[in-house]
């Protein structure tokens, strides 16, 4: 357990973990995120989420205009009080559009079977998600990556992966999708590099905490000082090159409640004071 105080900063996924993953609902988290914005605690969104969706769920979950990661790390949005000599976004590779191209070419020409969010309208990315038309109106606006889901076998699956690799991209699992996006991105190295950019605005280092559910969060969970696997719905789990108790702890609760339990957890000193 690390000794207090500490000047945190966390680094947490959205979908399975600080939102419920079939209601979007965030409530069971509220009293802790109302405690470490008064803190001054930054709480950094790490998602496969667009940038759009998330500015839209920081002033919902009441955050503020802070730093965020969007698309897998493939995506990089600083806040309002940044001064940033590569302005207030920064792109890791591709474009969606030439993404989205390679896609197209995959299909017609191999025959791969998915079904992407540029496919479909934003009623259905709601059906899928249980997200408000609102909302998934913004998470059809990649910038960077693309969102699917899969429709062949996993031996096309390897095939796919294979090519896409020789192609310079990704294939990404996370709790309910697949993404594809740059080799260059992720959450990794986006994770790295805001740690770094903190440190040098603010002449300190913090003590940074990440919390995910998914496959695709073991780049964050293996980036951050302690990490929180949050129970979720992935039969394969979620492997990390450090798994040690020390370092880790795997909730009982999925979704918000498991959120919640994971910062009760590392931050028990933080969580007995009064807000």
């Amino acid at each position: 357990m690390p000794s207090q105080p500490q000047r945190w900063i966390i680094f947490t996924d959205l979908e399975g973990t600080l939102l419920d993953i079939h209601t979007q609902q965030w409530q069971p988290a509220s009293e802790w995120l109302t405690r470490l914005k008064q803190r001054q605690i930054p709480v950094i969104l790490c998602s496969s989420k667009t940038a759009a969706e998330m500015m839209l769920l920081q002033k919902e979950l009441g955050i503020g205009p802070l730093p965020l990661i969007a698309e897998n790390g493939a995506v990089i949005q600083m806040g309002d009080d940044w001064q940033d000599a590569d302005g207030p976004r920064r792109i890791i590779g591709s474009p969606h559009e030439e993404i989205q191209h390679v896609l197209t070419q995959l299909r017609e020409n191999d025959g791969f079977k998915f079904t992407t969010f540029s496919d479909v309208p934003e009623q259905t990315i709601s059906d899928w998600t249980g997200m408000s038309l609102k909302h998934a109106a913004l998470a059809r606006l990649h910038e960077a990556s693309e969102t699917l889901i899969w429709r062949d076998s996993d031996v096309r699956m390897r095939a796919f992966d294979e090519t896409l690799a020789s192609l310079g991209l990704q294939f990404v699992r996370g709790a309910r999708f697949w993404h594809v996006l740059d080799q260059r991105g992720g959450k990794a190295q986006a994770v790295s590099w805001l740690l770094s950019r903190y440190q040098q605005k603010e002449g300190f280092r913090r003590v940074s905490v990440g919390l995910g559910d998914g496959p695709n969060d073991a780049p964050l969970l293996d980036s951050t000082d302690y990490a929180v696997v949050v129970k979720g719905l992935s039969r394969d789990g979620i492997f990390l090159k450090d798994d040690s108790p020390e370092r880790v702890y795997h909730t009982r609760s999925s979704g918000p409640e498991g959120w919640r339990e994971g910062l009760n957890y590392w931050l028990s000193s933080l969580s007995q004071q009064q807000t």
